[in-house]
């Protein structure tokens, strides 16, 4: 991986997938339904930053001094008239979250992008580089903590008074690290609201985490080694190796990081917190707009709100109105991490969905052959974006997709592999991978896992035990870090 595909920049934490998670999750559970109510934000708290400081105990000081920040800053608006002292308070606070954002992740790479330009100008400069850890889930907190702020400047929502339940909702452990990046409006009165325990509920998060459990452990984790493999070792690379990499990366990253999410969902369930839903079978999508619809939903829709609108969105001319798409996902890219791997990835997103708008490609209907062929250029293009968002740099990104395809023809190219993958390895992939995208398209439609709820106990427990042994059974092992977890 570079933070995928560079130097790792982040240390050991309790994974999900850790046997630390599997004794604090239920010790979690049994306190906080075992307590009374006025006493549960407490305990979410004290988990929480047990949570995090499981990482690194160290920056602790900077969830917690981005929270007083923005804690302080909202009272302050709430009780200003003044619009220009607004500005300038909700100016100083994104400046204190954004910089402290900035020093960890984007240092370092405007220092050497600078220092390259100088060189290419016969101007060498020699910068200082920072030798720090890019803390865990520092852009998802910085920007739940903005969007609050923002929120109260516009008058959405009311500046909390109490602090220790405001540092709950900035800190809650299940979506700490990788999202969903949730509203105020939706966690935090659920944070302060008295609840009684649902066996419904929580079973129904119990189903949640399984297949997040399952989309990690059997379908990430195990496309994670050969596609590391081939990204590590291109120079031995066939054009088989090339296009299996490609392929798995974009299941790898899709059951990684919705795994995350609904195991992360399914955690806050069982404690009788609905999060958002942040994913929506995003590869079933027919354009790119819908795709964005569909992944990681609770990031494109803050970018949507607190970036892409404020800057016109599509009241505006048609050029202006493209101008944005791509600022805001070049920006999308650049939160991502500070590479221009990242940038491009965004950039191709965002000109995809220009071209799109350009040929009015959205207002067109689409059914029966028209949408599959819709369907699989839209996956196509992700597939060709994600080598960009995965490769250690843009050379490389531009190799792979080079010679993706030569040598082609012959058995040989089938068969044999320069890094020891050969077609025999695919099958045990595939079915899993089947069976992630058959949900997915019937979650277009139901809830499936609302549906396995009201099977007969016979066949519902079938299910449970199937899933359950197919993760176990083919579970690598050594599991891996989930990939959002550096960003």
């Amino acid at each position: 991986m570079k933070d995928v595909g560079g130097e790792k920049r982040f240390s050991v934490i309790m994974n999900f997938n850790s046997q630390q998670y599997a004794i604090f999750l239920p010790v979690v559970f049994l306190l906080y339904w075992g307590m009374p109510h006025r006493f549960r934000w407490g305990l979410l708290l004290v988990a929480s930053y047990y949570f995090y400081m499981s990482w690194n105990p160290q920056y602790v000081v900077l969830i917690l001094g981005t929270t007083i920040v923005s804690y302080i800053s909202a009272i302050i608006l709430e009780r200003t008239e003044s619009t220009k002292q607004k500005r300038l308070i909700i100016a100083v606070a994104s400046l204190i979250c954004l910089g402290v954002l900035f020093v960890f992740k984007y240092f370092n790479f405007v220092l050497e992008s600078v220092a390259y330009v100088c060189a290419q100008l016969a101007l060498p400069l020699h910068p200082v580089t920072l030798q720090v850890l890019l803390p865990v889930g520092i852009s998802f907190y910085t920007f739940q903590t903005l969007s609050y702020v923002i929120d109260v400047y516009k008058g959405k929502v009311k500046a909390e008074r109490h602090f220790g339940q405001y540092a709950t909702f900035i800190s809650f452990f299940p979506q700490l690290v990788a999202g969903p990046i949730e509203r105020t409006q939706n966690l935090l009165p659920q944070i302060k609201s008295v609840k009684t325990f649902s066996y419904d509920e929580a079973v129904y998060g119990l189903r949640l985490m399984a297949w997040g459990f399952f989309k990690k452990l059997v379908v990430a984790d195990n496309a994670a080694i050969i596609v590391d493999n081939v990204y590590g070792s291109l120079d031995k690379c066939t054009g088989f190796d090339l296009l299996l990499a490609v392929f798995l990366f974009t299941l790898q990253i899709y059951c990684d990081f919705s795994g995350y999410s609904d195991i992360a969902i399914g955690s806050a369930r069982i404690l009788g917190i609905k999060l958002m839903t942040n994913f929506k079978s995003p590869y079933w999508s027919s354009s790119l707009k819908e795709f964005w619809g569909r992944w990681h939903i609770s990031l494109s829709t803050w970018f949507r709100d607190y970036l892409y609108i404020p800057i016109g969105g599509s009241r505006c001319s048609a050029l202006q109105h493209n101008i944005n798409i791509m600022i805001t996902f070049l920006v999308s890219g650049l939160w991502h991490g500070a590479s221009w791997t990242f940038v491009f990835w965004g950039g191709i997103h965002g000109l995809i969905q220009v071209i799109e708008n350009l040929l009015g490609f959205n207002k067109i209907e689409r059914r029966g052959l028209r949408k599959v062929l819709s369907i699989m250029f839209i996956f196509a293009v992700c597939n060709i974006a994600w080598v960009f968002f995965r490769a250690r740099t843009i050379s490389d990104a531009f190799y792979i997709l080079g010679n993706i395809i030569i040598p082609i023809g012959g058995i040989d190219w089938f068969m044999y592999s320069g890094v020891g993958i050969t077609i025999f390895d695919v099958p045990s992939l595939l079915v899993p991978i089947f069976v992630i995208f058959a949900f997915d398209y019937v979650s277009l439609k139901q809830d499936v896992l609302e549906w396995v709820s009201h099977r007969r106990l016979i066949a519902r427990w079938g299910i449970y035990i199937v899933i359950i042994y197919w993760t176990i059974l083919k579970m690598p092992l050594a599991t891996s870090s989930f990939i959002y977890f550096q960003f």
